[in-house]
């Protein structure tokens, strides 16, 4: 496996976790951003108000993204292991 190969990996790696992850964190800081809005709008410091919400969107996210995200990680895992045919060349 020549150096390329392996930079190429790992350029696969991170862009696949970056897309994989952004859905999920992007909604559950846009709940967090909402919520701290409300929350210095109506002076309620209430640690539960902050969870539940970022909670509910996340399992939202994995409801509505599931089926995207198992898709990138089947295409990821595919080509992780057609890559490690190539490890002993």
């Amino acid at each position: 496996m020549t150096t390329e190969a392996v930079i190429d990996l790992a350029y696969t790696t991170m862009s696949t976790a970056f897309w994989i992850t952004l859905p999920i964190l992007g909604i559950s800081m846009a709940i967090g951003i909402m919520v701290a809005i409300f929350q210095a709008a109506t002076q309620i410091q209430e640690a539960s108000l902050n969870f539940v919400p970022k909670l509910i969107g996340i399992g939202v996210a994995v409801v509505l993204f599931g089926g995207w995200i198992l898709d990138r990680l089947m295409g990821f895992t595919t080509t992780l292991i057609t890559s490690t045919t190539l490890v002993g060349r």
